[in-house]
């Protein structure tokens, strides 16, 4: 297990180019194997989850060809169907969240998907039942043995038809569309997720060849077609990491321009963050960050504790409230955060309390944060990450505290965060990788 031995107090200032979007490039990564043609994806992040993802299509058979640091060539014409019955599928889909999305468009093309119950963030339950009703919906017959916890999916012949989701999946959309847009007829999605990533992945197989409108919006209709060929991609700046970078600024009372963030696909996460005082500017393309003493949470305008919650896309991601947790630990002021979708997802907040944070953990879902305005500095302490985003919430929290602090299980950092350590490092940071 490797850890970060982090010195904090120091400011930051320079320039941060953002990695490619994460849970984009796990959707874009699956949708080569709706072709036997060649496809081309570029700005793919070097995270432990997308490698471990692109090693899983090459033992499927996809031939991988990597052309530069973050562009590669897949190309799915020789699928090794027999390779899904094997031990080692089992076990290396098992370790990754984001492999539930190979089902799709295996069962799309070729008939049949299976995929042993994913691993991933221990965040709290991450139900699959939105993906597999929807390929019931397909015609599909759905098949789970509980005592491998293995799922299966088989059809030799998906129809269109309508469907209204049970709740609005990101990964659950995109599986049931990378499914849909080879089935016979018409398929009419209501309540789809309508993240960036989505939006991303349809117009991609749009290009390939697929009939998909209402992207963008929660009802996506897709009329069904014979065969996609290839396409050139690139992913978006990733979204989240951005937001980290602005947290980190402020946390830091740092200077920080973060580079090419394309602001429209932003939503309203500079909303979110203006709402805790922290300044922005944009130039260009690029968000510019300057240094902070003081930032002051909003309240309502009926004078009451501002509440931040997360909900599905336009709303506020569930991926940044860890982040906004933090940053408001030394705001001036107070605010209530609500994590709505998974119950375990705030239990890193004992950490901040130790480091001196005055947090108070309501329920599995709700934490009243009363912020310190850097009166107070946090203090370095030896912690775990339990998460992805936990873990660069603490490391933020570590690099704004007096004195020294341990990070263990930084493998969690590394499977969402692409060298972030060496990447701080350059603009005035002390990480070592232990």
């Amino acid at each position: 297990m490797a850890s970060f031995e982090i010195i904090g107090g120091n400011k930051l200032k320079g320039e941060l180019v953002p990695q490619g979007a994460k849970n984009e490039a796990l959707q874009i990564l699956c949708a080569v194997l709706l072709t036997p043609e060649k496809v081309t994806i570029s700005n793919i992040p070097n995270i432990r989850d997308v490698n471990k993802l692109i090693e899983l299509l090459a033992d499927l058979g996809v031939k991988v060809k990597q052309l530069a640091e973050d562009t590669y060539e897949f190309q799915a014409d020789n699928v090794n169907l027999e390779h899904l019955y094997s031990d080692e599928y089992k076990k290396k889909g098992g370790g990754l969240r984001g492999s539930i999305m190979i089902v799709g468009p295996m069962l799309g093309r070729f008939g049949k998907g299976y995929i042993p119950q994913p691993g991933g963030d221990k965040i709290g339950r991450r139900r699959l039942d939105t993906h597999f009703i929807g390929f019931q919906k397909l015609g599909a017959k759905f098949e789970y043995n509980a005592e491998q916890q293995f799922y299966k999916v088989e059809s030799s012949n998906l129809k269109g038809c309508y469907m209204l989701l049970d709740e609005a999946s990101v990964t659950g959309t995109a599986n049931i569309v990378m499914a849909a847009v080879l089935a016979k007829g018409r398929t009419t999605i209501y309540n789809a997720a309508c993240e960036p990533y989505l939006q991303q992945l349809c117009k991609m197989l749009n290009r390939m060849g697929a009939n998909i409108s209402g992207i963008g919006s929660n009802m996506l209709i897709v009329d069904g077609v014979e065969s996609l060929g290839g396409t050139e991609h690139r992913c978006l700046p990733d979204m989240i990491e951005i937001g980290s970078f602005i947290g980190l600024a402020a946390m830091t009372k740092s200077e920080i321009t973060i580079k090419n963030v394309s602001y429209p696909d932003l939503g309203i996460i500079p909303t979110i963050f203006s709402k805790l005082g922290i300044q922005m500017e944009l130039r260009g393309d690029d968000l510019f960050i300057p240094s902070q003493e003081h930032y002051e949470i909003e309240s309502f305008i009926d004078g009451s504790i501002l509440t931040i919650a997360d909900a599905p896309w336009p709303g506020f991601t569930p991926d940044l409230l860890s982040i906004v947790l933090v940053v408001a630990a030394q705001a001036r002021g107070s605010v209530l955060i609500h994590q709505k979708m998974f119950e375990s997802r705030l239990f890193f907040v004992d950490k901040l309390i130790d480091m001196g944070a005055k947090i108070i953990l309501c329920d599995p879902h709700r934490a009243t944060v009363i912020g310190l305005d850097h009166q107070i500095p946090l203090r370095g302490i030896q912690m775990t990450s339990p998460d992805i985003r936990a873990g660069v919430s603490l490391l933020i929290a570590a690099l704004s505290a007096d004195g020294k602090s341990l990070i263990h299980n930084i493998e969690q950092i590394d499977r969402g965060y692409q060298n972030i350590d060496t990447r701080l490092n350059a603009i005035g940071a002390s990480i070592k990788r232990l």
